[in-house]
């Protein structure tokens, strides 16, 4: 998923998405939260490398043709993609290979909120806010409680694998920034050619060679590829596309709250389809993250609101 930035600053006062927008940014965020159940099916057919490498090579063709390039450096571009496709995607879906349910790959993957403030702060030279730290120190609990229930479906390394994942988000997050006002779909598919070759290099490396990866392209069913292409034009063209567009229509602090209902997708989703249980103590980390999240997003106006009344 993409930053939450658009082109208004602050809503209206009573400001409402038409039920049409509405119902575009809920089929959104259902995408990438079923996405985690699309990509554990879509691993019994493709080692974690070559799937990743799938993704973006889809996801860059054939829409590069048909987007221009964005105004940006290619050093830019370069980060960018290599953080989100290696990084975010390429370690996300070798963690989900064994090593964490994808319910919690979903929630886990959340804590790029807050390495994306960190780099803030790092960076744009931006103070961490008392609210924030509440809220880092909420969510830091709801890990604490995944990682004390780490079992034969959700070890430990997939935890920290997952949180790397939210790490190298928060650093596409930042890179993005740097952008400044540009086209993000074309932006995402033209960063692919920097995810690629690293991705085949990796599988050629750890998942057996050419023989093997032309092994699994040959023999994965229909099924598997139509998971790749979900991943490439479900989550990529029209997630990235359609977020992009909700943003530029309405005021970001109205569209922003969507993507805290990923988890919830995600958890559900593996639960109905993958029979992912779901024990009181994953409830509650899930509480514990989303409710980090909220208290990150939403404090400083219920502030506003608190201090206009009292």
């Amino acid at each position: 998923m993409p930053s939450s930035q658009g082109q208004h600053a602050k809503p209206q006062a009573g400001y409402q998405l038409p039920v049409s927008h509405l119902l575009l940014a809920l089929a959104i965020v259902a995408v990438w939260g079923t996405n985690f159940v699309v990509i554990k099916i879509s691993l019994a057919s493709f080692p974690p490398f070559l799937f990743a490498a799938l993704r973006y090579f889809f996801a860059l063709l054939p829409a590069a043709f048909f987007l221009p390039r964005p105004k940006v450096s290619w050093v830019n571009l370069c980060v960018y993609g290599l953080a989100v496709g290696v990084g975010q995607f390429g370690v996300l879906y070798y963690a989900i290979d064994g090593n964490i349910s994808p319910g919690l790959a979903s929630l886990v993957i959340q804590t790029q909120v807050f390495f994306t403030i960190g780099f803030a702060m790092l960076f744009a030279k931006e103070k961490l806010k008392l609210y924030q730290a509440v809220a880092v120190a909420i969510a830091m609990i709801g890990l604490v409680v995944i990682a004390a229930h780490t079992d034969a479906t959700t070890t430990f390394l997939g935890l920290a694998l997952v949180v790397f994942c939210g790490f190298s988000w928060g650093v596409a997050n930042t890179t993005s920034r740097r952008a400044g006002a540009i086209n993000m779909l074309s932006y995402v598919v033209w960063a692919s050619i920097f995810a690629i070759p690293p991705l085949f290099v990796m599988a050629f490396i750890f998942e057996g060679g050419w023989e093997s990866i032309s092994a699994s392209l040959v023999a994965a069913p229909l099924g598997a590829w139509l998971g790749v292409l979900w991943q490439s034009w479900g989550n990529t063209l029209f997630g990235y596309g359609a977020w992009a567009w909700l943003l530029s229509k309405h005021p970001a602090a109205v569209v922003a709250p969507a993507p805290l209902l990923v988890p919830i997708f995600g958890m559900g989703a593996s639960a109905y389809f993958l029979g992912e249980p779901l024990p009181l103590w994953k409830i509650l980390a899930a509480g514990l993250v989303i409710a980090g999240l909220i208290v990150n997003l939403f404090w400083p106006s219920l502030r506003v609101r608190l201090q206009h009344y009292f």
